[in-house]
């Protein structure tokens, strides 16, 4: 039988009313956003949800760069923009392909993501600071964090309550995002690792999390964010972020598992008829599906410019496009620069 470490530190918080409240609302609402994920379509919505994870989380840290011009970055496009700014991009692309492999209780995982997150943009990315820091406002220093060689032991403490305490998952997430933030243990780049990490710890009551932009809910309310925190700091209890937090959790799932996605099997009967498939011997895919309905408005669209908007890889579609014209759906008329796709509907 393992042995139950013993928790040396536990953080001080409030669990209100409110927030039991909310625990409750938020996991029925997982289940109805997972099920929407899930949908054939997800891929495009997975997608969409990182591009604002970053842009967002960026954003707050004061990166001018629009979404649209993260997107170019993603899809390896040339963009004009400040150096720093786009290394800040590239980083933050890095850091999330590594969620899969990041364990949320491990403080050497923490390390590992601050190091890739922040590479090029501070002096020993990747490890504690050695020197003091401070938040400034407007009116001066809003919060002087503990002294660098104290730290350490905070971290370590803050690790070892995540990982034993029997508190549900989404207040632990709460907890250790403020405290974090508290401890502002990285000379820079502990805003955009704390949000990272309060994902991470999320993804550990369910995988969606990964494709939730926790930090456009962030971004969407900077002032509320701050306030909250601030308030948990006046208090000397993160009760008031556990709210803030566990509530913007709730709205936005709530909001995003409503996203209308398109009624690709409506549309795709209208322009083709439901005999479409038959003649060719075929049951098309939703992404064959779209390919074909994207083809039909605008037969001059290269593959690279379908993978895009589908939300898949170029060779993805290279795939299914040789597929298709294999089987006689689809030919190509004039040269592979100018020419155009033509579906053989007759």
């Amino acid at each position: 039988m393992a042995k139950q470490e013993t928790l040396t530190y536990i953080p001080p918080f409030a669990v209100s009313a409110e927030a039991i409240n909310l625990i409750a609302e938020i996991s029925a609402q997982i289940e109805r956003y997972a099920i929407h994920l899930e949908q054939e379509d997800g891929v495009r919505l997975r997608r969409a949800n990182r591009i604002k994870t970053i842009h967002s989380s960026l954003a707050i840290e004061g990166n001018t760069l629009s979404e649209d011009e993260v997107r170019d970055i993603i899809d390896g496009k040339t963009v004009v923009a400040p150096i720093r700014q786009i290394q800040e991009v590239k980083n933050a692309i890095a850091t999330y392909e590594l969620y899969p492999t990041l364990d949320a209780f491990k403080e050497k995982d923490l390390l590992k993501a601050h190091g890739v997150m922040m590479q090029a943009l501070v002096d020993k990315p990747g490890r504690y600071r050695s020197g003091g820091v401070g938040v400034f406002g407007e009116k001066g220093i809003v919060h002087l964090a503990p002294p660098a060689e104290r730290v350490p032991q905070l971290m370590g403490d803050l690790f070892n309550w995540l990982k034993n305490s029997k508190d549900h998952l989404l207040i632990r997430s709460c907890v250790f995002h403020y405290e974090f933030e508290f401890i502002h243990p990285f000379i820079d780049g502990n805003g955009r690792t704390g949000r990272l990490w309060q994902s991470l710890i999320l993804g550990k009551l369910h995988p969606l999390f990964e494709h939730l932009p926790v930090e456009n809910m962030v971004y969407a309310n900077q002032q509320a964010y701050y306030d909250a925190i601030g308030e948990s700091s006046k208090q000397g209890q993160s009760g008031p972020f556990i709210d803030f937090m566990l509530a913007e959790i709730f709205k936005t799932l709530k909001a995003r598992q409503g996203e209308s996605l398109p009624n690709v099997d409506g549309e795709f009967g209208t322009k083709f008829g439901i005999k479409f498939g038959i003649k060719f011997g075929i049951k098309f895919g939703i992404n064959e599906k779209r390919l074909l309905l994207m083809l039909h408005d605008n037969p001059s669209l290269t593959a690279t410019d379908m993978a895009d908007r589908l939300g898949i890889s170029q060779r993805a579609v290279e795939k299914q496009m040789k597929k298709l014209k294999d089987m006689g759906v689809i030919s190509r008329q004039g040269s592979r620069k100018n020419g155009l796709w033509v579906i053989n509907k007759g």
